[in-house]
């Protein structure tokens, strides 16, 4: 069966080289792409696109759904829109893959409990790289035996939100296994607030951006006598496509919602 895809952020730098992956993959059919702005009929109208990319543009997720009844919404967006289409999309029982972070607490909660109703499957990633989350599991195990733990992230200079949502990510796997305690001397103090980091369960998370990264992490982890580091650098968008690939594939068997592509990576 192919499965038909329609992409919210098309044409941004993630979202392009996303429409050239399912395009080139024979298992998947580009039907449509989401847009916050009219910017044509097609994606040929961008100007970003081949000619043969004929997928149409809609500005609305709901016309999207009646016209051209994808199954699965791959949403790179902002965090300020990708809330909103995702549980419009659970509502229209299309299946969301979800690349972007900045989503609440209390709106992953609420949004694991429509997949649940609705028996609708739906995947949010942090980060779709298969390194980084291998590098994010590996971190968890190490952190049982060294659990003295700072987090560094790097991204390019263009990112929303920090800490990023892999940084968070890895911080709350690691927390799982590490009981909470304050890292440093009792007595240290800031005489520049912020020099230390987000203080997430007593770890520090560390928040770089810089024009000519992509996206790294690096996770410290001390102990008496010895350093470990594990770190996974992205240098450039096509390493997020297999797990693009792997996602699209995967929620379309799923009735809930996973968060992490740690869940689908055996």
């Amino acid at each position: 069966m192919t499965i038909r895809v329609t992409i919210a952020g098309a044409r941004g730098r993630m979202g392009q080289e996303a429409v050239h992956t399912i395009m080139k993959n024979p298992d998947m059919e580009l039907v449509s792409v989401l847009d916050y702005k009219n910017v044509g009929k097609t994606l040929e109208d961008t100007n970003l696109f081949p000619p043969s990319y004929g997928a149409p543009i809609f500005t609305d997720l709901t016309e999207l759904y009646e016209k051209t009844k994808p199954d699965v919404l791959v949403d790179l967006t902002s965090p300020e829109s990708v809330y909103k289409h995702t549980k419009k999309a659970l509502e229209l029982n299309i299946r969301p893959v979800v690349g972007t972070t900045g989503f609440t607490d209390e709106e992953l909660e609420e949004l694991t409990a429509i997949a649940k109703t609705t028996g609708i499957g739906c995947i949010i990633a942090p980060n779709f790289a298969v390194g980084a989350v291998l590098m994010m599991k590996f971190a968890q195990q190490a952190a049982k035996y060294l659990p003295d733990v700072e987090i560094i992230e790097m991204h390019h200079d263009q990112k929303l939100d920090a800490p990023s949502g892999t940084g968070m990510k890895t911080a709350n796997m690691i927390s799982k296994i590490r009981p909470v305690h304050e890292q440093g001397h009792p007595k240290e103090k800031e005489t520049i607030e912020g020099a230390r980091g987000a203080d997430y369960d007593g770890m520090r998370i560390h928040s770089v951006r810089l024009p000519g990264l992509v996206a790294h992490q690096q996770v410290l982890l001390g102990g008496e006598g010895q350093l470990l580091t594990i770190r996974h650098d992205s240098f450039n968008r096509g390493s997020f496509m297999s797990g693009i690939v792997l996602s699209v594939k995967t929620v379309m068997n799923l009735k809930e919602l996973v968060y992490g592509l740690e869940h689908i990576i055996d």
